[in-house]
């Protein structure tokens, strides 16, 4: 634990706090930047007693639709009380004059956010199967949440989602381009061409894979993170990225924990969704083009944001290099879809 954190004064965080939520932190705070995050800043804090997850958008190049806080906040408060686990949420600050930034604190939940193959491994077959089982019913159990029930109908606008989401992440890569990428354009042109008939709308989460959720020593998923992509849309772009990740090498070397003993194939795992959610799943080809597309883009803005040293943390050397094979296979799956 540190005194000093790059994007998180932690003696105005402590000010703020007892002003706006008094009685949650009794002294002095320190704390530290949790690893692996790639994209908001997210930190662990502490005063000796308690501790707390408190979550910014990155230091440089923030992209206008990008690192949303209150988005983030809104709907992780509004699931707390479904069968989709989150943590429970404490303050929202959008003073940025407070720590520069927008940002939020919530419950610090335990839980491992497996991403290596070592990592997972010690559960055994069996119990890395449980995990996936759970991120799958998870990713169900959050679809089948009614958004108007939990305060979250205005929360996005499901007509024409598909398209404006190809639109978005074409924008975002214009906003991020400083070099050449080989059939990105065309990617871009072919998935506008080839648009699916909607699922029905649900809620997304946006970025659902299993680096971003909790799971305890016994293989349950304690809580979903990472929700600044969240929406309302047509949720087979969850499972369509999820299984993007599932074959995604991990940045830096190593297997991925998908590759674990137990972990489901790609096609195992979409037969698990489709028995869920009863959702037709035959477009699926078009969804994982897309999540490539997408992760592309997000790969590249990161890369971005490193060549200028705006990124906090390590395992940022290698993220330009995923976007040319994301980009290749996307076009092989369009042409399967």
């Amino acid at each position: 634990m540190s005194d000093e954190l790059p994007g998180l004064d932690l003696e105005r965080l402590r000010s703020h706090l007892d002003g706006e939520a008094p009685g949650l932190v009794s002294g002095p705070l320190s704390g530290e930047v949790i690893a692996g995050g790639k994209s908001n800043l997210t930190y662990v804090v502490t005063d000796g007693t308690g501790s707390w997850v408190v979550r910014r958008p990155p230091l440089g190049h923030v992209l206008a639709t990008a690192h949303d806080m209150p988005r983030e906040y809104r709907v992780m408060t509004a699931l707390h009380e479904t069968a989709v686990p989150v943590p429970r949420t404490h303050l929202l600050c959008e003073d940025t004059e407070v720590l520069g930034a927008p940002f939020y604190v919530m419950e610090h939940v335990r839980g491992t956010p497996f991403r290596t193959h070592d990592e997972i491994a010690p559960l055994g077959a069996e119990g890395v199967r449980r995990v996936a089982d759970g991120l799958v019913t998870t990713l169900g159990d959050l679809h089948a949440v009614d958004p108007e029930e939990v305060g979250l109908g205005d929360f996005g606008r499901p007509a024409g989602f598909l398209e404006r989401q190809v639109r978005r992440w074409s924008k975002q890569l214009e906003a991020s381009r400083s070099r050449d990428i080989p059939g990105i354009d065309e990617l871009r042109d072919r998935l506008a061409a080839s648009l699916p008939e909607q699922s029905a709308p649900a809620i997304v989460h946006g970025d659902y894979r299993l680096d971003n959720v909790l799971v305890d020593g016994d293989g349950r998923l304690t809580a979903v993170l990472d929700w600044e992509m969240a929406t309302l849309g047509d949720p087979l772009v969850d499972l369509g990225l999820m299984l993007v990740y599932r074959e995604q090498p991990v940045t830096g070397g190593g297997l991925p924990a998908t590759s674990a003993e137990g972990f489901p194939h790609s096609p195992e795992l979409v037969e698990m969704y489709a028995a869920a959610t009863g959702r037709d799943v035959s477009r699926l080809g078009w969804y994982v083009a897309f999540g490539c597309f997408k992760l592309a883009v997000i790969a590249e803005g990161i890369h971005y944001r490193h060549s200028r040293g705006l990124t906090v943390g390590a395992g940022f050397d290698g993220i330009g290099d995923v976007v040319a094979p994301l980009v290749e296979r996307a076009h092989t799956m369009l042409k399967e879809d």
